[in-house]
């Protein structure tokens, strides 16, 4: 049996510091009035100690727990399945990793889990929460407003009620499906077909919105609804071909449905881009350029949106932030998107 070394306390620090316990708590634990000399032999101290402040002491002085909550209103399978939710994740975790916050990850299997989750939120348990992959049904942003913590949404939230002061990061998801269709349209392709997203989602209808808007006296039978999936890309392509066997291009609304949409023309017989164009949405790498042929995309920095995310609702957290925030709260952002060019338009 090995033996363990004594766990440093505060006394100890203390004394190889040469100041009182309570000197160093203040230190430790993010407390004021304590001059700078002082501070930095405390600092010393612990670091030759390897001192680890007490999480419970801490937070009874600051008031802060440094823990995020992030939800992800979608099921374990799907956010481990797409690759989208890794992305946006590592952008979250590596502001806040910067910062020195935790990051807890929560789930929603079904409508159970919502007041699950809202009883987490309210119980003191995170300073905040960042929320994405919200459905215009969702009960999420009411159990975070009853919760009382600060909040900030991935993607334009869309829901009943009063909005002010609601932070959200978007993409130009609509401008960038108008720049995939034209495109579609500067290479001579006339019958042009929509695969949507999930239509309960404000990426989706934002996308639609954007086909739409190029693509205005579309035959509503090149429109198929899907759900942001591989197998919903196979489903909808099946469908497609079914109603208009003379399409000649698809704009899938991102580009795991692309993949799916590409594989069913393979096997149809379909040549593309020859006989049919493609244009995702997302330039996901590992999809985008896997795919046969490489897929032509509308890129949007996703890991970027994690980030900014993060970044806004620390800024919120962050009271010296606030007294210097000049016109009330700090704004939303809505990132550009480009399209990348490939083989397959």
């Amino acid at each position: 049996m090995t033996d363990t070394a004594p766990r440093p306390t505060l006394e100890a620090v203390a004394a190889r510091a040469g100041v009182s316990r309570a000197t160093v708590s203040r230190v430790v634990n993010g407390g004021d009035g304590v001059r700078e000399r002082l501070a930095e032999r405390v600092r010393k101290a612990v670091d030759e100690l390897g001192y680890v402040p007490n999480q419970a002491a801490r937070s009874l002085v600051t008031r802060r727990h440094d823990a995020i909550a992030v939800v992800v209103a979608e099921p374990e399978a799907r956010v481990f399945a797409d690759p989208f939710f890794a992305r946006q994740l590592r952008g979250i975790s590596k502001e806040l990793t910067a910062h020195d916050n935790q990051l807890v990850l929560l789930l929603t299997e079904g409508r159970d889990d919502h007041a699950r989750v809202g009883r987490y939120l309210a119980g003191g348990h995170v300073d905040g929460a960042l929320v994405f992959s919200l459905h215009l049904d969702d009960p999420l942003p009411k159990l975070i407003r009853s919760a009382g913590i600060p909040a900030v949404f991935g993607g334009r939230p869309d829901w009943n009620g009063d909005q002010r002061g609601v932070l959200y990061v978007d993409v130009d998801n609509r401008g960038g499906a108008r720049d995939a269709v034209r495109h579609l349209a500067g290479l001579g392709r006339s019958r042009i077909a929509h695969i949507t997203g999930a239509l309960d989602q404000t990426s989706a209808v934002d996308r639609l919105d954007g086909y739409r808007d190029v693509m205005v006296d579309a035959d509503p039978r090149l429109i198929v609804e899907s759900d942001f999936t591989p197998a919903g890309g196979e489903r909808a392509m099946r469908e497609l071909l079914a109603r208009r066997p003379d399409v000649d291009a698809v704009f899938a609304a991102n580009d795991l449905t692309a993949a799916g949409a590409l594989r069913v023309l393979r096997e149809s017989g379909r040549r593309v881009p020859d006989d049919v164009a493609v244009v995702g949405f997302d330039d996901i790498l590992p999809v985008a350029e896997q795919t046969e042929p490489p897929l032509t995309t509308v890129r949007q920095d996703i890991e970027e949106m994690g980030r900014l995310m993060a970044r806004l609702l620390l800024r919120e957290l962050d009271p010296r932030a606030a007294e210097e925030r000049v016109g009330g709260t700090p704004s939303s952002v809505v990132l550009p998107t480009t399209l990348v060019r490939r083989a397959s338009a």
